[in-house]
């Protein structure tokens, strides 16, 4: 069986979940041929996973300090070559077509009329799942850019019956509470950040992000982004302070690592994400990330959420290599009942952002 595995590339958090899924995916008998777009092909790094893997500029989103750009967003795309991408993009030699919110083959599979199958986080914005900071463009913006004709969401609560937990990229490493705190802010002025951070000299803080060189500063260790070392420091560490993005929080809660977190300012996806944390209790929620909030979270007792997923890539890949012929929301029942947990909790309406959970 030959698949087309489409993946947006804007953030690390899609390509996370593409590494756990071709992992799953080599013990079965298929051929993936993966597809990025979303950021320059020399910005991405530790692809060797992907053999020969096909690149397309595809669409995506500006951000500076911490705000997503609307503006700068629309100057950047070239929706010209985007649409020639699609349109010359060949699917008749693949049985199947995946789409991790990636719009040129999504685009494309839709010109062809073809089927696809679209797994992803952004899938799981049913009308049961929380949603914050949303407007009539973000939703349109949402359910236009990668549609997809079975949408299988992931997150971290049954919110629908398309709904999967996290897929999760996790490799077997000693888990321990380190003295570091580990910081992953890859949309905020990384300089402001610092500057933040150095005003606790009494704690560690390892700080990640593309734009760093590895050197150290005071109480901050700035690293370059790069898969090992990030894994080895997130099992390492005491705390995770980051945006709201659903991947590495999914990451953080399977390996009990308390999260401090603020939303990527005006982008729907990330402040539903931080309600979502504080209805469940799994997280610290804040509007900005200033000495006052750092202070009060560092002070806190460090709760955890009580939570283990279970191996959804694994699952997907027997589903994908099966034909994908029979609903998701077998599937869906299957891999939530089968979670390890000693809770389901129940999501408390209205938790607003600044408040423990």
């Amino acid at each position: 069986m030959n698949i087309l595995y489409g993946v947006q590339g804007t953030g690390q958090g899609h390509i996370s979940r593409a590494r756990a899924m071709a992992q799953a995916l080599a013990a079965w008998p298929v051929d993936v041929t993966w597809l990025f777009s979303g950021r320059p092909r020399e910005a991405l790094f530790d692809m060797e996973l992907f053999g020969d893997f096909v690149y397309r500029r595809g669409l995506t989103f500006s951000t500076s300090a911490g705000k997503l750009r609307y503006m700068s967003t629309t100057f950047n795309n070239n929706v010209p070559r985007f649409l020639q991408d699609a349109r010359q993009l060949d699917l008749d030699a693949f049985d199947l077509i995946v789409c991790d919110y990636e719009p040129v083959v999504a685009r494309a599979a839709a010109k062809a009329r073809r089927d696809v199958i679209g797994i992803g986080h952004q899938y799981a914005f049913g009308p049961t799942t929380p949603r914050a900071g949303t407007s009539w463009l973000q939703e349109t913006i949402m359910s236009r850019f990668a549609p997809v004709t079975t949408p299988i969401g992931l997150h971290w609560h049954p919110y629908a019956d398309n709904v999967l937990p996290p897929i999760l990229d996790l490799p077997p490493l000693a888990l321990e509470q380190g003295e570091h705190m580990l910081v992953y802010l890859p949309f905020e002025d990384q300089k402001a950040v610092t500057k933040v951070l150095q005003q606790f000299p009494g704690w560690k803080f390892v700080q990640y992000s593309p734009a760093l060189q590895n050197e150290q500063q005071g109480n901050v260790s700035l690293r370059k982004a790069d898969v090992t070392g990030f894994k080895q420091h997130l099992a390492t560490c005491s705390g995770v302070i980051c945006n709201s993005g659903f991947e590495l929080i999914s990451e953080c809660l399977q390996w009990r690592k308390p999260v401090l977190t603020k939303p990527l300012d005006g982008q729907m996806e990330q402040h539903s994400n931080a309600l979502a944390l504080s209805q469940l209790g799994y997280a610290t929620t804040i509007a900005s990330l200033d000495a006052l909030a750092l202070a009060q979270w560092l002070a806190q007792p460090k709760v955890t959420a009580n939570i283990q997923f279970p191996d959804v890539a694994a699952g997907l890949a027997r589903w994908l290599a099966a034909g994908a012929n029979t609903p998701p929301e077998d599937l869906s029942r299957q891999l939530w009942g089968a979670r390890a947990l000693n809770r389901i909790p129940a999501p408390r309406p209205g938790a607003p952002l600044g408040v423990v959970a």
